[in-house]
């Protein structure tokens, strides 16, 4: 049976946690957004986030103009993102996301939130097909424990190509896919 553990936004690439039972599907669950279980992302965004790391606390609730957008709202979820930029090229940065929480379209939510939308986000930045036809956002790496041996686990999926295309001079060989894949 499938279990995932947790999604990834529609035309998010890179890795994801599937369970075999119910059973390690709930041990996994529990220990999401957890030190256990840490979740790393690479995105692409307009602009610069000023400052250059930081931490973005904002409560994020469903978009009364949108079905299915989401926005920073008071009366929100409590929704926390830790970012970093890797790097900057013309008006695109690279930045490393680690969501501490995690609601609907928060990484989208929270860089659209401070100004530095993701490169081809239609939903809270500018639709660019020619630029990217999804929302520049990669789930990169995952550091968790096996929930049955207790193992570590240091994941990494490599950045695919059409995000390696935005800006590759910021990125080193190893974290991009080869064209082929």
């Amino acid at each position: 049976m499938f279990h995932p553990v947790h999604r990834l936004d529609k035309g998010t690439t890179g890795l994801m946690v599937v369970a075999k039972s119910g059973y390690i599907h709930d041990r996994l669950r529990y220990a999401l957004h957890t030190e256990r279980f840490c979740r790393e992302y690479r995105a692409v965004c307009i602009g610069c986030p000023d400052p250059k790391s930081g931490t973005i606390d904002a409560p994020i609730g469903r978009d009364p103009n949108s079905v299915v957008g989401r926005c920073v709202r008071p009366d929100g979820a409590r929704a926390v993102t830790h970012y970093e930029v890797l790097g900057r090229s013309n008006s695109l940065s690279l930045l490393r996301l680690r969501p501490e929480t995690g609601r609907t379209h928060q990484l989208r939510v929270h860089m659209a939130s401070i100004g530095c939308p993701l490169a081809g986000d239609w939903l809270y930045g500018e639709e660019d097909p020619d630029l990217i036809p999804r929302p520049a956002l990669h789930a990169y790496a995952l550091d968790l424990d096996h929930p049955v041996t207790g193992e570590h686990l240091s994941l990494t999926a490599p950045i695919p190509a059409d995000m390696a295309r935005l800006a590759p001079e910021l990125l080193t060989e190893t974290e991009c896919a080869s064209e082929e894949i």
